[in-house]
């Protein structure tokens, strides 16, 4: 019996989504705030029934499948790029992530887009940001979701994938059953909390830029409204409403022009996310997409009610390095072949710069 756990860490929420020789038997999804105040009462949640033999677990940025108890503080702050008393960004993840290693379960970090092998180097250059280890498990689910449908090999799958996350988007490019490019939240279009990549004008103009700035200014920002929800978001009604949605949507589209270019004959594009069940986002989208792609566009179905679709592929994943039935899975994707860091291909700094920023040695 292999019992497998696959955590996403969203900004909005953190999912768990868990098997049981390959049957579902954990679907749930926290809110990040609560889960962060009481990681005791998710460690509960992950300990009920029988012992877990795999949970991949919060990755931010990726690492190669590293345990989590024998993780270094290098690594998880390499995992999660952020230095000692960096306030923004995912710092309470790095604290559950440190907890996790602690309590005695069998947690993993898994690999981000640019840890694979798959992803040609030139892609990689000046980039940390192709796609984060939850988007990583967004596609496995994509991989896995085509094969069954179209009854093909997994190296016969190909798609791009459009994640429309709570704050962040990103586009990933899967050809034969792999990811081969990417661009991520962080990097890639505007998201709606998350302003995307910025103009390297307007970061000289910020002076300085602190992880906060990389989750905040995005098109709720633009909207008028930081916290505007993704319901309300679908109907702009103001003129700044409508601009904010129509940057968005373009972006999304723009994103999956660009990874036309690495896989230019995909059996069809796939949306996951909050932010693909929003009908009238999902729609425009869509809509858009027409003009410019032949491929059918879906929106991943998953096999769980509740926990997101990148918690369902962390599953897959987890199932796959326990040695159950998705091991051809995590063979494809060649995530036990990830390696390096995401520091690796950096040229516009020097590598001594950026890990004195981490406050590495």
């Amino acid at each position: 019996m292999t019992r497998a756990i696959g955590i996403d860490p969203g900004t909005v929420s953190i999912d768990l989504c868990g098997l049981e020789d390959g049957a579902l038997v954990l679907d749930r999804s926290l809110p990040t705030a609560v889960a962060l105040a009481d990681p005791a009462a998710l460690i509960a949640l992950l300990e009920r029934g029988a012992t877990p033999d795999c949970i991949a677990g919060p990755s931010g940025y990726g690492l190669p499948v590293t345990a989590a108890d024998a993780a270094t503080d290098e690594e998880l702050r390499l995992a999660f790029l952020a230095a000692p008393g960096e306030g923004g960004g995912i710092g309470g993840l790095r604290a559950l992530a440190r907890t996790l290693a602690a309590s005695g379960l069998r947690v993993v970090f898994t690999p981000g887009v640019i840890h694979l092998p798959s992803v040609p180097t030139h892609r990689k250059l000046n980039r940390v940001d192709l796609g984060t280890a939850d988007k990583v498990c967004a596609a496995a689910l994509g991989i896995v979701e085509q094969a069954r449908r179209e009854e093909c090999p997994l190296s016969a799958v190909s798609f791009v994938l459009l994640e429309l996350g709570g704050a962040f988007t990103a586009a990933l490019a899967v050809d034969g059953g792999r990811i081969v490019d990417g661009a991520g939240g962080s990097a890639g279009p505007m998201g709606l909390r998350a302003p995307g990549a910025l103009d390297a004008e307007v970061a000289f103009l910020a002076g300085t830029i602190p992880k906060s700035l990389v989750f905040g200014g995005g098109a709720a920002a633009v909207w008028g409204d930081e916290q505007v929800t993704p319901e309300r978001f679908g109907e702009p009604r103001t003129a700044r409403e409508h601009v904010a949605f129509d940057a968005y949507v373009e972006g999304a589209v723009k994103a999956v022009a660009t990874m036309l270019t690495s896989v230019p004959a995909p059996r069809e594009i796939l949306l996951s996310g909050r932010m693909a069940g929003v009908d009238a986002v999902r729609e425009a989208i869509i809509g858009q997409l027409a003009a410019h792609v032949q491929a059918p566009v879906r929106t991943l179905a998953g096999f769980a009610t509740v926990a997101t679709h990148a918690a369902q592929g962390a599953a897959l994943i987890a199932d796959g390095l326990a040695g159950g039935t998705q091991q051809p899975l995590v063979e494809t994707l060649g995530i036990r072949e990830a390696s390096g860091t995401v520091l690796d291909h950096l040229y516009v700094i020097a590598l001594s710069t950026a890990r004195h920023r981490l406050g590495l040695a």
